[in-house]
């Protein structure tokens, strides 16, 4: 069934195809409704793919989209249910807001193919269909697909010759934070064997209150002729759900953002509902209240790299002071504290940072008007490593150096979700710890922590 009408904004029901149903995996299936970004009118992107690689990562890439648009995109190599291979399930990033798994980014092919497990990513409402606020329902559809998305796998995998003992969820900005997300809301059932949040993670990006929530529904819903807070709440969700998807769309893009330090915060996105999304993850962070599942988590050197981008579109002009700050709020403070609480805890965990900066993949030089470092080892640039996708983003070969890290980072996400307990030791990779020497830098190390705010306190989005 569409998710409209009665199922918009609802949990999504399972589609049991008749036996014998064979199903076209040819092409891609729509993306989701989003509202995307416009495109950069930023003029001096390197040259020849740095706008090329901007223009994917942002979503840019003219795939259809639609309200029907929960799949998986699964690839593993030859087949063989004698031997069950791991499973990497990857959710995107994208603020949750930005499609989506249909994306040269995260082809899984090419990881899938090198290491011999299976690579599935799956879809996810985005934006208000996926995180409505509105009143009387269950909030945060959007990572209720997931876990739909996850008992799928775990039901169906091995038909693919996946093992559904060693599924591994992964994820990279929003997409990072909901792999923690899961660890608090699923913590006696969370059916995986191992999380990777890569440059995000719940402490990175903050909730809605449920009020806010509500708040910026009824405003939707305003906009649209459906009636605000003051009048029945039961007919006013009624009339949003038969609503025309593309009016709602264009109403929730024009709700005021919340205002943060370097970038306005999405709107619609997760919601605290003391479920599945909470207020307090440090708190319980500190206390251990996860799921005790391995886990990998870090993030890029240079983080905002990528989000200069955005300040530029909207005509902001912050210092470098005022990025670094961003950088150590939203991405390193949260990650050296997540990895710290969950040592603390006897909790088998890695933590990386990623360096790498390479000319088929660079946004901008240190001449573009946008810092002396250039885009350096942006926020997302460590996805094509991982995936191994970086010259069919580009279209620009490889260096020999950039192969190498792929291979290795490759084989290393590959080696935690063989044995997420163990992989990674083997792969020579020492066991978290924060008062010892035990970061692992990838692709040419600088210094990088440096003294953390709160983790607790605003921050961007």
């Amino acid at each position: 069934n569409l998710p409209i009408g009665a199922l918009r904004f609802a949990l999504l029901e399972r589609y049991n195809a008749l036996t014998g149903t064979v199903y076209n995996a040819l092409d891609w299936d729509p993306d989701c409704l989003s509202n995307k970004p416009p495109v950069s009118t930023f003029p001096n992107f390197s040259a020849p793919s740095g706008f090329r690689v901007w223009n994917i990562f942002a979503a840019q890439t003219g795939n259809p989209s639609s309200e029907d648009c929960l799949s998986l995109n699964i690839w593993t190599k030859t087949p063989n249910n004698s031997a069950r291979k791991p499973v990497l399930i990857w959710f995107h990033g994208g603020r949750f807001q930005i499609p989506g798994p249909h994306s040269p980014f995260y082809n899984g092919q090419y990881l899938s193919a090198a290491e011999d497990i299976v690579v599935v990513t799956p879809s996810y409402r985005l934006g208000i269909f996926g995180f409505s606020g509105a009143p009387g329902l269950q909030q945060n559809a959007a990572l209720r697909d997931h876990r739909s998305a996850v008992e799928w796998v775990r039901d169906n995998i091995a038909s693919f010759s996946g093992d559904p003992r060693r599924i591994t969820i992964s994820g990279q900005s929003a997409g990072g934070a909901a792999v923690e997300y899961w660890a608090f809301a699923w913590k006696e059932d969370p059916i995986v064997a191992g999380l990777i949040s890569q440059s995000g993670t719940a402490l990175s990006f903050n909730p809605n209150t449920k009020a806010y929530g509500q708040s910026i529904f009824f405003n939707v819903s305003q906009a649209i002729g459906c009636g605000g807070a003051d009048e029945d709440a039961t007919r006013v969700v009624k009339c949003v759900r038969q609503a025309n998807a593309s009016a709602i769309l264009a109403a929730s893009a024009k709700v005021p953002a919340l205002p943060t330090l370097a970038l306005a915060q999405a709107t619609f996105h997760p919601t605290v509902d003391d479920e599945i999304v909470f207020g307090d993850y440090e708190a319980r962070a500190r206390n251990g209240s996860f799921a005790r599942v391995p886990y990998l988590v870090g993030n890029g050197d240079f983080e905002s790299g990528w989000y200069k981008l955005s300040a530029y579109a909207a005509r902001l002009n912050l210092t470098e002071a005022q990025w670094h700050l961003f950088n150590q709020r939203a991405f390193t403070c949260p990650t050296a504290a997540q990895a710290r609480y969950r040592s603390e805890q006897v909790v088998p965990t890695w933590r990386y940072r990623y360096h790498g900066e390479w000319e088929n993949l660079r946004l901008y030089n240190s001449t573009a008007g946008l810092g002396r470092r250039g885009s350096g080892a942006y926020h997302g640039s460590d996805v094509e490593m991982v995936f191994g996708t970086g010259q069919h983003v580009s279209l620009v070969a490889n260096s020999e150096h950039e192969d190498a890290v792929s291979a290795y980072m490759m084989g290393a996400w590959a080696a935690f979700a063989r044995d997420p307990a163990q992989g990674l030791l083997d792969y020579g990779w020492p066991a978290y710890n924060a008062t010892g020497n035990t970061l692992v830098q990838l692709a040419e190390p600088r210094v990088f922590d440096s003294p953390c705010p709160d983790v607790n306190d605003p921050l961007p989005g």
